[in-house]
């Protein structure tokens, strides 16, 4: 399923603007795992990105999951200074992932029971940073809140590598 992923448009832009940003990623960059965690996968530094292939089976999920990660992948290429124990840094980077990578399309939030017609990709990029950055040792409940709020309208603009919200 990863090879297939691979190949999509939007995989192929993130891997050619990761290598244009002096980050040249490798065959072993993208790759499945078995994960204990109910997790669909994740980005660490110096490994890459991590695919729950044991959570995943719909290539659409793969495909987001890639994406998703791959964000992640780019922002810790283009900062220097991004530090992943930082709650602020964590969810700027989970801000952009969520806005960017098609997680809160209306489709997907549909499939996931959210119904809310009015304003629902913010709010599902909200919860989603919510989740993501309470699970990080580091950041209890209200600090992820307040990260979030904080540089909220900083990262949800931030929009590259791409010239506007895909």
């Amino acid at each position: 399923m990863i090879q297939k992923s691979l190949r999509t448009p939007m995989v192929k832009f993130m891997k050619e603007n990761l290598e244009k940003s002096g980050c040249a990623i490798g065959n072993k960059f993208i790759r499945a795992i078995n994960c204990q965690a109910k997790i669909s996968g994740g980005y660490v530094r110096g490994e890459g990105v991590l695919v729950c292939s044991n959570h995943m089976n719909i290539q659409d999920e793969v495909n987001q999951v890639v994406i998703h990660e791959l964000i992640h992948a780019y922002d810790d290429c283009r900062a220097a200074n991004l530090d992943w124990t930082n709650c602020a840094h964590h969810a700027c980077s989970e801000i952009r992932s969520g806005h960017l990578s098609g997680d809160c399309h209306f489709k997907r939030e549909f499939l996931r029971g959210y119904t809310n017609f009015r304003g629902h990709g913010e709010e599902c990029v909200r919860r989603r940073v919510m989740k993501s950055v309470t699970a990080n040792p580091h950041c209890s409940e209200a600090a992820a809140k307040d990260a979030m709020e904080a540089v909220w309208d900083v990262c949800y603009n931030d929009t590259k590598p791409f010239d506007r919200a895909p």
